[in-house]
């Protein structure tokens, strides 16, 4: 196992470096908005169900070379979880990732991202009020992804993206159990060459 992940991360280190350098210095600049699903999972996760909302961010790609960016950008997205007998718990961040985005096929249209994400607690809220004094207000997570442009024309493309992340912190400040975010969200962004 060792061999092929070693081999695995050889391959990715080698077209990273000698991939050519026709896009490098490109800037991308990506606002979207998308339909996201949110649950927590851990040890004690309340029985819960998802919890839908709505994302919406800007993100933004620097451009190394044809095949490697570095995908960052500001996020607003809707965690937390549904209980049983209807009780709701959603809070709300704002997410900054810090994504390798590797561009594949033969015209680069695809990309996965991977990379950690760091999400700070704007609100939280559960049935019965304000829940936030509760809550850690700093999430570090692992953010994954894959999309596809699809080109209008030379400056302007449109990005059809799917996005998770795996929160590696615990959401409550006190707990005798463990309870983390888990995320993913379906987006559509404009992708402007500046």
């Amino acid at each position: 196992m060792k061999k092929v992940l070693l081999s695995v991360v050889a391959i990715l280190a080698f077209s990273f470096v000698n991939a050519q350098s026709r896009e490098k210095g490109a800037i991308e600049l990506i606002p979207q908005i998308g339909y996201s699903s949110a649950n927590y999972y851990g040890e004690e996760s309340l029985d819960s169900n998802t919890l839908s909302g709505v994302s919406f961010g800007v993100g933004a790609d620097y451009f190394f070379n044809d095949r490697w960016s570095l995908r960052s950008g500001l996020h607003y997205q809707k965690m937390g979880a549904e209980g049983s007998g209807g009780y709701e718990e959603v809070l709300k961040y704002l997410t900054l990732p810090v994504n390798a985005n590797w561009h594949f096929g033969s015209t680069r249209k695809w990309n996965l991202n991977f990379g950690p994400s760091f999400s700070f607690l704007m609100d939280a809220e559960n049935n019965f009020g304000d829940i936030k004094d509760q809550a850690n207000t700093f999430q570090l997570g692992l953010a994954y992804g894959i999309g596809y442009k699809i080109e209008v024309n030379e400056k302007f493309s449109i990005l059809i993206d799917l996005q998770g992340i795996t929160g590696l912190t615990e959401v409550p400040k006190d707990s005798d159990f463990t309870i983390k975010n888990a995320y993913s969200s379906i987006n559509v962004g404009g992708v402007f060459k500046l």
